[in-house]
């Protein structure tokens, strides 16, 4: 695993002032991949975008967990249709 690619959960609480609490709720719930290696846990760089969107759910919204995921599930249902819309469209052109 890349080393400049990850950081450590403890890093992401200090940095986004979050319990680690959240963050392990995320990746318990599958939300976020929480990667451990050498008794370290991890999140990717690649996932801070994500953890932001939840982060503003949680917090600045007092949305639950299970209300993110739900969300999360809508989201990715609105984006699957529109990608199929799309395919369909250029098929038709």
């Amino acid at each position: 695993m890349e080393q400049e690619n990850r950081i450590t959960l403890q890093e992401c609480c200090i940095h986004y002032k979050v319990e680690s609490v959240f963050l392990q709720a995320l990746g318990s719930s599958g939300l976020l991949e929480l990667i451990t290696y050498e008794d370290q846990t991890y999140i990717t760089h690649d996932q801070l975008k994500e953890l932001e969107k939840y982060m503003h759910l949680h917090y600045d919204l007092d949305i639950n967990l299970a209300g993110i995921e739900a969300i999360k599930h809508l989201l990715d249902r609105v984006q699957e249709l529109q990608q199929e819309l799309k395919k369909q469209l250029s098929v038709n052109l």
